[in-house]
């Protein structure tokens, strides 16, 4: 079977790229979504927050999610749940696999790759101690909790300070277990501020900033673990260990976008965001191939994932429609003092109408600073003062055309020094 697009993935992103080209006029749209229900990571989110952006009120993840759905089927856009992606190949056929249907080959005239993120396992950070149960990740423990129903543990360590992790340290005690420490390795947290507040503060919950876990201890179920401070190098600082008896130890320490299709695909990737290399209209290497949300980069709300991803669907449909984006000239992006990573990482000069955005993490917690856009000649051609910079908080700034078409060779994305700190 053919389409125009296939979308790879029903969360989020991929709800709003379909969307979004059906607005745009492509009216063969196929959504192939692994899970059972549209929705994604949204269904287990149960907590409010999302939606203040673009929709202009506080939801909840399956409201947001919902409201997509419900947009979605106001349109012909043809969805296949409970089915698996096999492959695709770079001549854009998309291999799935499903009960109803068996082992199908559809293909696309253009792609968009929306699969969202992993988390980070035990296995990945190797924590020492013996392998009782009782240890989760963060979104794991979310989804036993919320969809399934299942109480995960009653006394509760979390490692990591990221947002699923700052939730949940919430979400347990509300469901009447004891969080008795969240732990993050870092000297500041992984997580918004607003998750901080809501979910640590407000529940006096204590957060040890510059500490991991050095064990693991339990027989069949978890019954301990030992935290240490660390210094600059990250490792533990003996004498500093304190104990904490638990049965349940909650994994928050990053998520990493779902990219293995991409790779099989043959996408330039980012070793710095774990994900593919896009130019300003989000259109990978291979033409036609288009991706968005947390296959990219990690994202921080919703919102913004919608909004890229709505750019990617239209950018799929113009291509659809037969208005490939120019190749030249291209305009390199690079991250700089203080930046982890840019996205996009080229800019096609021929096809930014009047500006595009930058999304970026920054490397430290920073006050009273600047982000500087500089050329390849060392010309500074814009600056953004912020009060406040984290890590755990995405920033995106928009570059004009008039100031791109003044830049000399590659820019580059770095941050000036006001104060730093927590």
């Amino acid at each position: 079977m053919r389409y125009d697009i296939i979308v790879v993935g029903g969360g989020p992103a991929g709800l709003a790229a379909a969307h979004a080209a059906w607005q745009d006029g492509c009216k063969s749209i196929c959504i192939v979504e692994r899970d059972k229900e549209l929705g994604g990571i949204l269904n287990q989110c149960i907590h409010n927050g999302f939606g203040l952006h673009f929709f202009k009120e506080e939801l909840t993840g399956p409201e947001y999610a919902g409201r997509f759905i419900d947009m979605l089927r106001e349109t012909g856009v043809t969805v296949k749940t409970d089915t698996m992606v096999l492959e695709i190949t770079p001549g854009k056929q998309v291999h799935i696999v499903s009960a109803a249907d068996g082992y199908e080959i559809l293909e696309a005239r253009a792609v968009v790759l929306a699969m969202g993120c992993r988390e980070r396992t035990r296995g990945a950070i190797g924590i020492p101690g013996t392998r009782p149960a009782g240890v989760f990740t963060a979104g794991a423990a979310q989804r036993y909790l919320n969809i399934e129903g299942y109480m995960v543990g009653k006394r509760v360590v979390i490692l990591g300070s990221g947002d699923i992790g700052l939730i949940m340290a919430r979400r347990m005690t509300l469901e009447g277990a004891k969080v008795l420490a969240c732990v993050e390795v870092m000297p500041y947290s992984g997580g918004l501020t607003r998750n901080i507040v809501q979910c640590l503060h407000d529940f006096d919950i204590p957060l040890y900033l510059s500490h991991t876990i050095t064990d693991i201890q339990g027989r069949d179920r978890v019954e301990r673990v030992t935290v240490a401070e660390v210094g600059p190098d990250r490792r533990p600082i003996a004498g500093t260990e304190r104990t904490f008896d638990c049965d349940t130890v909650l994994l928050s320490v990053g998520l990493i976008p779902e990219n293995e299709l991409s790779r099989a695909a043959g996408l330039e990737m980012d070793p710095r965001t774990n994900g593919p290399c896009v130019y300003e209209n989000m259109e990978t290497s291979v033409p036609g191939v288009f991706a968005c949300g947390n296959v990219v980069h990690v994202h921080d709300l919703v919102d913004f994932v919608t909004a890229e991803s709505q750019r990617a669907g239209r950018a799929a449909a113009a291509f659809c429609a037969g208005g490939s984006a120019a190749a030249t000239p291209l305009l390199p992006l690079k991250a700089g003092n203080g930046v982890g990573y840019t996205v996009p990482q080229q800019i096609r000069m021929e096809n930014i109408g009047d500006g595009v955005p930058v999304f970026f993490r920054v490397r430290a917690v920073y006050r009273d600073a600047k982000i500087v856009v500089r050329d390849a000649e060392g010309t500074q051609i814009a600056a953004f003062p912020r009060e406040h910079l984290a890590p755990g908080e995405m920033e995106t700034i928009r570059l004009p055309r008039v100031l791109l078409q003044k830049a000399a060779g590659a820019l580059k994305v770095e941050i000036e020094k006001g104060g730093e700190g927590a």
